[in-house]
């Protein structure tokens, strides 16, 4: 593994989520990457009981890259990566952690290699909140294969991003605060930290979705209260 950026790209105004998809997937067919398959990373979360105080959460992710690991992230940011066994442990922990429902997070979609010696892998996918299928946002995730160290090779992989992607639809200086902390200190990459930046961003779209649910009824009672006045 190398050193990993994951990106949140925004959808394009008149467009669906699906063709932005389709849309970065074409530029990079325009750059001669190839399709190597497809991927996969979710996360499920799992809420502490009593006597547990305080309240603690619990991030489990999985990521088809590493198929035989389960990474953990607690709410404190500590983090563990265990074997794929560690989902049996937690559910043995049913009197102390409860997984919490229609919350799982999973971005999926398809992979590309580029260069001449496969040193570029650019994943597409669409996030899938919840247990439905309504698409939720698109990360990009863009792996340079010949480094581990993020300070030796993000100018190259920044400016790669932004001809692919542009500038206007990401945020580059700050991609995701854990990767501006790998950035800050110097620090190797390795797996665990690719799963804390989809865990961020998981997080954030999250974050959104309650937000945006928490503002329909809202507007629903204003609505109303319009319909009363005529």
């Amino acid at each position: 593994m190398g050193v990993v950026c994951v990106i949140s790209y925004a959808v394009l105004e008149g467009r669906s989520g699906q063709q932005t998809v389709d849309l970065i997937q074409k530029r990079l067919e325009q750059l001669g990457a190839e399709k190597t398959g497809t991927f996969s990373v979710d996360c499920e979360t799992y809420q502490s009981l009593p006597p547990i105080t305080p309240q603690r959460q619990v991030h489990t992710l999985h990521n088809t890259e590493q198929p035989a690991s389960c990474f953990a992230v607690l709410d404190s940011g500590l983090s563990l990566v265990s074997d794929i066994t560690f989902d049996l442990l937690m559910q043995k922990l049913k009197s102390f952690y409860v997984e919490r429902k229609n919350i799982k997070v999973e971005s999926k979609g398809q992979r590309f290699t580029l260069g001449a010696g496969g040193d570029l892998i650019v994943k597409v996918g669409s996030v899938i909140l919840g247990q439905g299928t309504s698409f939720k946002g698109v990360l990009v995730e863009v792996e340079y294969l010949p480094c581990i160290v993020p300070t030796d090779c993000w100018p190259l992989m920044k400016e790669f991003i932004t001809g692919l992607l542009g500038s206007t639809n990401v945020n580059l200086d700050v991609p995701s605060q854990h990767f501006r902390m790998l950035l800050d200190s110097g620090l190797n990459q390795g797996p665990a930290d690719c799963a804390r930046q989809y865990l961020e961003h998981f997080m954030n779209f999250r974050k959104s979705l309650g937000q945006l649910q928490q503002q329909q009824p809202q507007q629903q009672q204003q609505q109303q209260t319009q319909q009363q006045m005529r």
